[in-house]
Formats: structure tokens, C-alpha cells, sequence
């Protein structure tokens, strides 16, 4: 039924941001036509969670997941992606977000829950 899902960064410089997932974030894609870049992802999961406070009903988040975070901000540091929170211990992940230039910010984890995905699995 499902074959894949499709994730939309909404960005003010979508040219910056399609060169910062393709030349940073080293994802591979193809042009769908007149230079509107496509990219591939790694495997995904989607939770959903209760609206709470901070998050209301509706609205949508975008994490990037990884298996050793401090590793992972050190090789984007390097690279010059810029972060806009410390790395943060939320019991279920230890987390940081990150700007995507022209393209507001995403957030990055190392999971401590149990994943569908094979590679997250403990």
C-alpha cells in the first residue's frame, strides 16, 4: 500500500539548502526537472506524539538520526554546520538541533529507545 514517504523542508533559499543536504549532509539525489533536486534519505521511522504545550496539534518536526551524537556534531562542526543548542539528555535520546542554511533548522539525536529500524535496534 505505503511505498515511501516524502519529507518537505520549506526553505527561503532552497538552491543554499539543496547544496547543504547535497555537499554537507552528503545526500545523494536526482533532478526531477529544471534543477529541483530530490533527495534520498536514510531509512526513517515516524512516532506520533501528543500535542503538549510546546508542540501543538499539527505541527510537524524533522530529526536526523545518528549512533554517536558528539562524533557526529564534531564532523559537521567541522564542515561548518552551524548548532543551535548544546547537546541535551532527554531520556529517550540525547539531543541537538542545527541550522540548514536558507532553511531555518532540523534536529539531530542518538537514540536510547527501541527502533524499528535494524541499525537502531539494541
Amino acid at each position: 500500500m505505503i511505498a515511501g514517504a516524502h519529507t518537505i523542508l520549506y526553505a527561503d533559499d532552497a538552491e543554499k539548502a539543496r547544496a547543504f543536504l547535497r555537499d554537507v549532509l552528503g545526500f545523494s539525489g536526482v533532478d526531477a526537472g529544471d534543477g529541483w533536486l530530490i533527495f534520498a534519505l536514510p531509512p526513517g521511522e515516524i512516532a506520533v506524539h501528543p500535542g503538549w504545550d510546546r508542540w501543538p496539534s499539527g505541527s510537524h518536526e524533522l530529526y536526523l538520526m545518528c549512533h554517536d551524537i558528539e562524533q557526529t556534531r564534531a564532523e559537521l562542526g567541522a564542515m561548518g554546520v552551524e548548532f543551535t543548542a548544546p547537546v541535551s539528555d532527554e531520556g529517550w535520546g540525547l539531543l541537538t538541533r542545527f541550522k540548514v542554511p536558507g532553511a531555518g533548522e532540523i534536529g539531530l539525536y542518538q537514540p536510547r529507545h527501541a527502533s524499528p529500524l535494524q541499525e537502531f535496534s539494541k
